[in-house]
């Protein structure tokens, strides 16, 4: 990573080598990547940065605010909010810092991007629809029936967040009312 190249634009750029420290196992799933690709490690952790700077493009222009930032977090929210432990209080000053009152995602909304960030275990708990149409209830001794391993009701949940969150902010229309079923994600208090 260290030779000088021309850029797409033809104004030369310089290669910086960078460090960085790795888990083995991250380590290890490099190098069987890079193996079974039939490429070097250092390709194969190139197009993980490519690919990660490609994705979170947005967030690098900090002129992209409120609901420009949308589509990031419902891609990537997941991870991000994992990796970086944000919650719904730093995702909201990340989204809505400087917006223009028209381009501001509303609070609750915001919740529910933060929420989608959690486990779905934990989603499932706080949507009493899904926790029933699963088969996970309380028994007689206290103890919840363990739901089945990627439950069709979470994703269908997921997809009714994305359909709802693009429908209200990025597609022209009308804004979309809330699916019933995310309400009650929202009921118990705050992210």
């Amino acid at each position: 990573m260290s030779s000088n190249d021309a850029d797409r634009s033809g104004i030369g750029s310089r290669k910086q080598a960078v460090s960085i420290r790795l888990s083995r196992n991250d380590v290890r799933h490099i190098k069987g990547l890079a193996e079974r690709l039939g490429a070097r490690d250092s390709d194969v952790i190139r197009f993980a940065i490519k690919l990660m700077l490609s994705k979170l493009s947005p967030l690098q222009d900090s002129g992209v605010r409120g609901r420009g930032l949308v589509p990031v977090f419902l891609e990537c929210g997941p991870e991000l909010m994992r990796h970086f432990e944000l919650d719904a209080i730093k995702l909201s000053a990340i989204i809505n810092e400087a917006a223009e009152p028209d381009q501001r995602v509303d609070h609750e909304d915001i919740q529910l991007i933060a929420m989608s960030g959690i486990q779905r275990s934990y989603i499932r708990l706080r949507v009493p629809s899904l926790r029933r149409a699963n088969g996970t209830s309380q028994s007689g001794n206290g103890a919840a029936k363990s739901p089945s391993k990627n439950p069709p009701e979470a994703d269908l949940l997921e997809d009714s967040l994305h359909q709802y969150l693009y429908e209200k902010y990025l597609a022209p229309a009308a804004p979309a009312p809330m699916p019933s079923a995310l309400r009650p994600a929202l009921a118990g208090g705050e992210s």
